[in-house]
């Protein structure tokens, strides 16, 4: 699997991707764009409060493939990641069509524990629309904890050099 480098751009058909490595190949920050859907607005015109952590989720998501290990290869070699907390904290709107950065960021919380920190802000004008945390446990296949793998933590720690 090709490792990212410093930066990378990766277009597909809900983002544009943006990602920056730390010290070494990988990176433990992804900033991508969207747009807000019809379908994630409510009667007042704006984002449905509930989008926030969805638009989380695909953060994650776009996170993992961005540290070179898509979350289904996660799970492939037996580690899953159940929510075990969120924060959401809503700054501004977002209406339909709208284009939206989304910053995501992970770090260790604890020995089996990851933190994932959000921020989403209209591309053009740098306003605010809602920013906040998920914190994630991480188990086995038989729902047991277990402590961040070496892999895992070989992804979060810049290298040396």
């Amino acid at each position: 699997m090709k490792r990212p480098g410093a930066g990378y751009k990766q277009k597909n058909s809900l983002t544009d991707r943006v990602c920056w490595g730390l010290d070494r190949g990988m990176s433990t920050e992804c900033r991508f764009t969207y747009r807000v859907r019809y379908a994630e607005t409510d009667q007042m015109g704006t984002f449905y409060n509930a989008r926030a952590l969805e638009w989380f989720e695909v953060g994650r998501s776009e996170l993992a493939r961005a540290m070179g290990l898509p979350y289904r290869e996660w799970e492939e070699r037996g580690v899953y990641l159940p929510l075990i907390e969120a924060h959401v904290r809503f700054r501004g709107r977002a209406q339909y069509d709208d284009l939206l950065e989304m910053t995501v960021r992970v770090e260790q919380e604890r020995s089996a524990r990851l933190r994932f920190s959000n921020e989403v802000v209209h591309a053009e004008s740098r306003q605010p629309v809602c920013e906040g945390y998920t914190i994630h446990a991480l188990i086995n296949a038989e729902g047991r904890p277990v402590r961040i793998p070496d892999w895992v933590q070989a992804m979060l720690q810049p290298q040396a050099g």
